[in-house]
């Protein structure tokens, strides 16, 4: 059975549904995303690129390089500003999820930090979660 999610921007004007589990939150300390975020880090789910359906408007897009030197593009509402998902240019058959997008994320929890490196020196950092200095190990 698989999960469906739904979650849009604050103002409504794009919405969006997931038809997948959502298993890994991760918090990102990149500047970029920092910034993206207007907070300490980015909490993002990746999905696949298929599990999404924009269900009403269209999102925004703005090509950046990020901290690691990879292409992505960026997804947010042209009303209200509202960051919704990325895409890596190298990898568009994934999508990473925005997590504050979504309407409900009360059953999903923390399960890694990236780009500890840039960190905040007031954010808090769970010691029980695995962590990276830079990016998560690409896995094969």
């Amino acid at each position: 059975m698989t999960q469906t999610l739904t979650g849009g921007c604050l103002c409504g004007a794009v919405r969006y549904r997931i038809d997948a589990p959502l298993k890994n939150v991760i918090a990102c300390h990149c500047s970029h995303c920092r910034k993206i975020s207007g907070a300490g880090s980015s909490h993002n789910a990746p999905v696949p690129t298929s599990a999404l359906t924009i269900t009403s408007g269209t999102p925004k897009q703005y090509a950046d390089t990020a901290d690691s030197g990879n292409r992505l593009y960026r997804f947010f509402c042209g009303e209200c500003g509202s960051s919704l998902f990325s895409r890596r240019e190298k990898m568009p058959e994934m999508t990473v999820l925005k997590v504050g997008s979504l309407d409900d994320a009360s059953g999903l929890s923390l399960a890694m930090n990236i780009w500890t490196d840039s960190a905040l020196p007031w954010m808090h950092i769970d010691p029980a979660l695995e962590k990276f200095a830079k990016n998560r190990p690409v896995k094969t």
